[in-house]
């Protein structure tokens, strides 16, 4: 066919319509139906999407929300509307944002991923969420993805995570055990504190564990406590695999499934070894005494309470002993303290040996010991008749030798005792008697058992009473200096000894050897003591104005107490030079008890003193510890001779020949000496005879006051006689002893 003919053919409308008008239509049918087909796919696409339980978005490549279901806006807490005007990156929390764009570039790159991320809600809640992401190129490129919130599920998966970890690590043991008490499982802790592995004791009961100790109704209480309380706590000893019986502390809970059925029961316990033992240790720090394992006096004193108590509701007459070992110091100085300790150690044997079990024993320090008797008897005689045989067991007991570390020491106890009935005293009272008793041991030789009188505590009452009233005697300018005049061999004076007096406004004179002792004990002795030196400082200073008594030497007792202050020698130059007396008509009259504990320290302050001008003498020379050792290495000027040895020169040869001692030690150590309690002719003239060249004593006067002694001194006569000094023939009495 010619190229005409066939155009002439295609371009005739006649011929498109019965040959390609049908296959037209069959295509657009076709096409209509690919579209209705697809149309349907994105319907279902769109209603299984916003139908769907999982959260579901599209974002374009830049993360822009281009579509999102109802079930993601529900989680996030965004609408629809809110979301299509945000990104992605805007919903993640601010630590996502660039794993987010690496997921992104994963998808692109891979055409899908699954990844976890977490999303911030519209009401800040953070939730961890699971997404499955695909990409597709249509529309410049989407992404589609299916979200699910899987918070809950971590947080379960983190917990058990950490139950094991805890399980497996925590200190503590963990048992677990079925409904039927048969254990399933066991945490390393309980290999390591019972020694049991695992598969030794998976399978059986707790009562592998057992040890013994407790009796059956102890479980029966622990089960029916579990049953009905769901758990049980408190301490139990059980046994480890060796045998070893240890404390611990358990805690058993019951674990219930949702019907409150008993499906586990879980025990978790610690072995509290060390614990217990740290407690007793405290226990035994605040009740006990370390060295001798007995009570304390705190212990003590709760007993005691307790003991009266019971006496007034059984009507029971006990005792409370309390005993001090003697010269216990000698052995500490002597020996040493370890030694002492021994001693002390032994003494505690000893008691406890000779008394009951149910007696109490106890140590309140040093070497005092108290024993607490109970329920002796409802008869008194009978009550102390009892307590007397085993004190005297116990004197007896402990007065025998003991043998410390190779060395033989003696030693014997003062035992005090004091019988109650009833709560009417109190505890600390009933200790005080039993200790006057104790005193009243070792005032009657030691080694003795006294019982508390009641004449004696009448003694301490009026001695408290003595020192409340001295407390008030220098503030209230009620104490006085006497003196007593101190002449030489012609019978001039010398000086005067100065001796204080406490002139009470109720007691009325109350004489050195009645209030000094307690000033002594209550270290009001200080007080006392400056007070005197301070009165003795200005009456030389009044002195100075008097030619008849410018010259006057002064004589002041200085306590052992006053002198070893560290700053004595400063107190004595700051009086003397506050009132602008000569040192040198001031003399300290000194005990030997002065220089019994620090030698080196006596003597420096002795130099001291000499160095200012201040005389020195020792006092009451022969009645102590007197040693040619350390009386050369004292400054001193004078001795003083106790008038305990004049009183008897002409009459006792033993006292002359001391007295002539002291003369001759005195002249060969350069020393001046004076005799104190010179009363008659005689001792007068044996003094003479043997070299004393200066006296004191009645015979030449009574302390006076100072008017009286001014007096006497400035109408004396020059020649030498005794009628100015003299008392009365009727009147020779003992000089007081004082300050």
């Amino acid at each position: 066919m010619a190229d005409g003919a066939l155009l002439l053919i295609l371009t005739s409308p006649m011929l498109y319509v019965f040959l390609f008008r049908p296959l037209v239509v069959h295509i657009h049918a076709r096409n209509r139906a690919v579209e209705a087909l697809q149309k349907s796919k994105e319907e279902q696409f769109k209603a299984m999407v916003h139908t769907s339980l999982d959260g579901f978005w599209i974002t374009d490549r830049l993360g822009h929300f281009l579509e999102v279901n109802d079930a993601y806006c529900q989680l996030i807490g965004y609408s629809r509307e809110e979301l299509l005007n945000m990104s992605l990156y805007e919903a993640v929390t601010l630590e996502e944002t660039r794993a987010i764009k690496r997921h992104f570039r994963n998808v692109f790159e891979n055409g899908s991923e699954r990844f976890e991320t977490r999303n911030q809600c519209k009401d800040g809640r953070i939730l961890t969420i699971e997404a499955s992401a695909n990409y597709s190129s249509a529309g410049g490129g989407q992404l589609y993805c299916f979200v699910r919130d899987i918070t809950e599920r971590r947080e379960r998966e983190e917990a058990l995570r950490l139950a094991g970890s805890v399980f497996n690590n925590v200190e503590e043991a963990v048992m677990v055990t079925d409904p039927k008490n048969q254990i399933i499982a066991v945490n390393p802790a309980f290999t390591t504190i019972t020694g049991y592995a695992s598969d030794e004791v998976i399978g059986k009961t707790p009562r592998i564990l057992a040890s013994g100790k407790h009796p059956s109704a102890f479980y029966r209480e622990m089960w029916r406590q579990l049953l009905n309380m769901g758990s049980w706590t408190g301490e139990i000893w059980d046994k480890r695999k060796n045998g070893e019986i240890y404390p611990k502390w358990l805690t058993i809970s019951a674990v219930k499934d949702e019907q409150g059925e008993t499906v586990e029961y879980v025990a978790i316990f610690s072995d509290i070894t060390e614990r217990k033992r740290a407690e007793e240790e405290i226990l035994n720090l605040a009740f006990y005494d370390s060295l001798t394992k007995l009570p304390n006096r705190r212990l003590l004193l709760d007993r005691i309470h307790t003991a009266l108590s019971m006496s007034a509701r059984n009507h029971y007459f006990g005792a409370v002993l309390f005993l001090d070992m003697d010269r216990f110091k000698v052995l500490n100085d002597t020996l040493g303290h370890d030694h002492g300790d021994l001693l002390l150690i032994e003494v505690a044997q000893r008691i406890q040996a000779h008394v009951r079990e149910v007696d109490t024993v106890a140590r309140l320090g040093g070497d005092e010991f108290v024993v607490l008797f109970e329920e002796i008897s409802t008869s008194a005689d009978e009550a102390t008749q009892k307590v007397a045989l085993i004190a005297e067991k116990v004197r007896a007991a402990l007065a025998a030798p003991y043998s410390l570390d190779g060395h033989e020491h003696h030693c014997s106890p003062s035992i005090g005792v004091c019988m109650y009935c009833g709560n009417e005293e109190s505890v600390d009272a009933l200790l005080k008697r039993a200790d006057m008793a104790m005193y009243q041991a070792k005032d009657a030789g030691r080694n003795a058992v006294r019982f508390f009188d009641p004449v004696m505590q009448q003694a301490v009452e009026s001695r408290a009473a003595l020192e409340a009233d001295l407390r008030r005697a220098v503030p209230g300018q009620q104490l006085r200096l006497y003196y007593q005049v101190q002449v030489g061999d012609d019978h001039r004076p010398l000086g005067a000894e100065a001796l204080v007096r406490w002139e009470h406004p109720v007691r009325g004179m109350v004489m050195p050897a009645q209030f000094i002792p307690v000033a002594e004990e209550s270290s009001l002795i200080l007080d006392v003591g400056h007070w005197v030196l301070d009165a003795a400082c200005r009456q030389l200073a009044a002195w100075e104005k008097n030619a008849q008594m410018r010259n006057m030497v002064l004589a002041v007792n200085v306590s052992a107490q006053q002198f070893r202050m560290h700053d004595f020698v400063e107190k004595v130059t700051a009086l003397t030079h506050s009132h602008g007396v000569n040192p040198a008509r001031l003399k300290l009259e000194l005990t030997e008890s002065v220089v019994l504990n620090d030698v080196a320290d006596v003597v420096a302050k002795m130099r001291a003193l000499k160095e200012i001008g201040v005389k020195l003498s020792m006092d009451d020379f022969g009645m102590g510890y007197s040693s040619l050792a350390y009386l050369k290495q004292l400054p001193l000027d004078q001795l003083k001779i106790d008038q305990s040895f004049v009183r008897n020169i002409a009459t006792d040869s033993n006292d002359a020949v001391m007295v002539q001692a002291i003369i001759d030690m005195a002249q060969n150590f350069r020393m001046e000496v004076i005799a104190e309690g010179v009363e008659t002719e005689a001792q007068l003239d044996f003094l003479k005879r043997n070299g004393c060249l200066a006296y004191q004593g009645y015979l030449f006067s009574k302390p006076v006051p100072v008017d009286e002694f001014e007096q006497n001194v400035m109408i004396s006569s020059p020649e030498p006689q005794t009628a100015n000094f003299q008392l009365p023939p009727l009147v020779q009495l003992a000089s007081q002893p004082g300050l």
